[in-house]
């Protein structure tokens, strides 16, 4: 059966709309019209074929990563295992854990390269790779679980921040999580970074053994799944306030350490409507209806 690329410009005529199975991007320029013509056909070329790139190392690209050698050959797939390397060496993860920020990464990448835009950005499922330029910002909104709509608080990034990416993690997201943060919304450097790093913080956000906690093994959901035998959350029943700040504060512990290592620009963790913030930054408020219970700004930015 052949599979079929869709490429196709949104009602809007703003956005680029291009998906191949699973990979599933929207993509927006600014700039002139002929610059943003350019950098939209770069990302549609760019695009072409990237989905078979990907499935020829797809075997090896599920093996847990080793934190120093790197064995894999093609572009997106050696970006995907260097944002999970620093990673590797405290815990399990494979390169899958950074496949959608690296894709948004690599499309952003072949935009940019050949055309002059004020403000882009390829969105991958909610990982997001950004480019800003001059006085451009993106706004990054905090929703309560990625697949309910409805924004609490807004993050700004300006063009003179370090942070071109970001990405959400948790149980309710297009991948299985081995925590029970409803989200995980992370700031870095880049998209694959991020992608990286909401995983492994939102794996952290967890009250293990507790018998109100659902689990299976992944590879029972899911045969082919890179975490194996590894119980993932299918659930999370009555927790208590206290529980669901142990469980928050576990996952700040984890932000806490990468933002000190200087692999993230910031954090916001989500459980039962309620929110931690580990940032270099503040939050802006849209909304206070749920709690925040804390807001660190524990790094300059």
């Amino acid at each position: 059966m052949t599979r079929a690329q869709q490429i196709r410009l949104l009602p809007d005529g703003r956005r680029l709309h291009l998906q191949d199975g699973p990979i599933d991007l929207i993509v927006e320029a600014r700039g002139s019209e002929t610059e943003v013509r350019r950098a939209h056909d770069a990302a549609t070329w760019r695009f072409t074929g990237l989905l078979d790139e990907l499935c020829a190392e797809l075997p090896l690209l599920r093996q847990p990563a080793d934190p120093v050698r790197c064995r894999l050959l093609g572009v997106i797939a050696r970006r995907m295992h260097k944002a999970v390397a620093p990673f590797a060496a405290d815990g399990f993860i494979t390169p899958m854990a950074a496949v959608a920020g690296s894709v948004a990464e690599e499309i952003l990448g072949a935009m940019v390269s050949g055309s002059r835009l004020d403000r882009a950005y390829v969105n991958n499922g909610g990982d997001i790779a950004l480019h800003l330029a001059g006085g451009e910002y993106f706004t990054v909104g905090l929703a309560e679980r990625p697949d309910v709509s409805g924004l609490l608080r807004t993050m700004i990034v300006h063009a003179g921040d370090p942070t071109r990416g970001v990405a959400t993690s948790g149980r309710h997201g297009r991948s299985f999580s081995l925590g029970i943060a409803d989200a995980v919304t992370v700031l870095a450097r880049t998209a694959s970074q991020a992608d990286a790093a909401a995983t492994v913080i939102a794996n952290a956000v967890d009250l293990p053994g507790h018998p109100a906690i659902i689990r299976r093994p992944a590879h029972e959901l899911q045969p082919d799944s890179d975490l194996g035998a590894r119980l993932v959350t299918r659930g999370v029943g009555e927790i208590s306030v206290s529980e669901v700040e142990q469980a928050l504060e576990t996952g700040a512990v984890c932000a806490r350490k990468w933002l000190a290592a200087g692999l993230i620009d910031g954090a916001a963790l989500r459980l039962n409507g309620r929110m931690i913030v580990v940032a270099a930054k503040d939050v802006e408020t849209m909304n206070a209806s749920s709690p925040l219970r804390k807001v660190e700004s524990t790094v300059d930015a």
